[in-house]
């Protein structure tokens, strides 16, 4: 039976899920043994120490012979073994005590290559993602902006202050990092032409990561990837209000990128989704640079693309992160900032993260944010006092929802 790369791709990452699970549990199991020995020998060395100073009495031989009892040593009991795989948490099984679940992730815009070149020539392009790890290859599904055509040819486009362009090298780091689907919705997927762009499709195809949001014409541009999840159809929708020339813009006959600067198209393709898929995911490129408040545009349109049926509003382009609006019971990220861009970003720009969507098949999600940090390129986990920090920032420049201090958004 023929399996595709991206299937492929899937079945890898449960895989390596499972070993890193199996990892986790050893390493967990070989501490809880180590401290458990290290306590009996320390009661040993005490009571020896006694016998010294008072001789050996019954109470003293008593308390170290209750020291060295099984039942002071039960958290190395309680450990599950190493090779015997939980059930109630197995990968993918989505169980979180309220019914099953799929988790999906999102970060905002990665590029590859350019500013964050000196970094991966001298440590490789599994560096990036090392610190963050964990937090794009657990979930089901991990998806995220690609904010450069993937290509050794084209000709770069004038008339526009940046230009990009990043080799297929960078790919297969990101794929086994945990990505799954990228989008191709934005202001820099034909940076190097329609040759470009088709060769970033294919290089995505081979590499076995999923993409939308740009094509040949305006059906496939428009066209929802849908991926199936324990029998749960999540359909990813890209769409750019960004877009410099106007010729980029896929028509029935053009090559391009799916936009949005009205919504008809949009609102058509997203109920269009909403009938083949159980939750439907929008991502867009839309808003200000370096502004950490969406336009008033960012506020009408996620909310049109709500009631047309997305249950997930996903937004990227501003370069920093902008908050969080729930609308009739769905989500809006109006900006997830950049995820890899640079290698030594400053203030906002450096403030990064991984949202966690948990979606029952109807579509309702709860949502955390893991917060992070650009290091040396390296999105990088917050903890205590930092991470409070930045979930504070982020209650306050969001819309009736808070932060609250593990990162749970909920309704103010």
């Amino acid at each position: 039976m023929y399996v595709s790369r991206s299937e492929s791709h899937q079945q890898d990452k449960l895989k390596r899920k499972k070993r890193l699970r199996r990892l986790f549990t050893i390493n967990m199991t070989l501490l809880v043994v180590i401290i458990v020995l290290l306590g009996a020998w320390l009661a040993a060395a005490n009571s020896d120490k006694l016998k010294d100073l008072f001789g050996d009495t019954g109470g003293a031989r008593k308390k170290q012979e209750e020291a060295q009892l099984p039942g002071n040593a039960g958290a190395g009991n309680d450990a599950a073994p190493a090779d015997e795989e939980d059930s109630s948490t197995e990968e993918g099984s989505g169980e979180n005590g309220d019914g099953e679940r799929i988790s999906l992730s999102f970060v905002g815009d990665l590029l590859v290559n350019e500013y964050v070149s000196a970094v991966t020539q001298r440590e490789g392009y599994n560096y990036l993602y090392q610190p963050s790890l964990l937090y794009l290859s657990e979930p089901d599904l991990t998806a995220g902006n690609l904010e450069y055509p993937v290509t050794d040819r084209g000709v770069p486009v004038e008339g526009t202050p940046y230009v990009f362009k990043g080799s297929p090298e960078t790919l297969p780091s990101m794929r086994d990092a945990g990505f799954d689907v990228l989008s191709l919705a934005n202001n820099h997927t034909l940076d190097q032409g329609v040759e470009g762009m088709l060769d970033t499709m294919k290089h995505l195809d081979d590499a076995g990561i999923s993409h939308m949001g740009a094509g040949s014409n305006d059906t496939e541009a428009f066209m929802p990837l849908i991926k199936e999840v324990r029998g749960t159809k999540v359909a990813y929708i890209g769409i750019s209000r960004i877009i410099p020339f106007v010729s980029w813009k896929a028509d029935k006959r053009v090559a391009g990128v799916a936009e949005t600067y009205e919504t008809k198209r949009a609102v058509a393709a997203i109920a269009k989704a909403k009938e083949q898929a159980d939750i439907v995911v929008v991502m867009v490129h839309w808003g200000k640079e370096r502004s950490d408040r969406p336009l008033p545009y960012q506020h009408d349109f996620g909310k049109q693309y709500i009631d047309a049926g997305a249950d997930l509003v996903i937004g990227s382009h501003p370069h920093v992160l902008q908050g969080f609006e729930m609308y009739k019971g769905k989500w809006i990220a109006y900006s997830l900032g950049n995820f890899i861009f640079t290698s030594y970003p400053k203030g906002t720009a450096a403030e990064t993260g991984v949202l966690d969507a948990l979606c029952t098949k109807d579509g309702d999600c709860d949502l955390k944010f893991h917060p992070m940090i650009t290091v040396k390129a390296q999105p990088t986990p917050l903890e205590a006092d930092a991470a409070k920090a930045l979930f504070d920032r982020l209650t306050s420049i969001s819309f009736g929802v808070k932060l609250r201090e593990d990162g749970v958004i909920v309704p103010n």
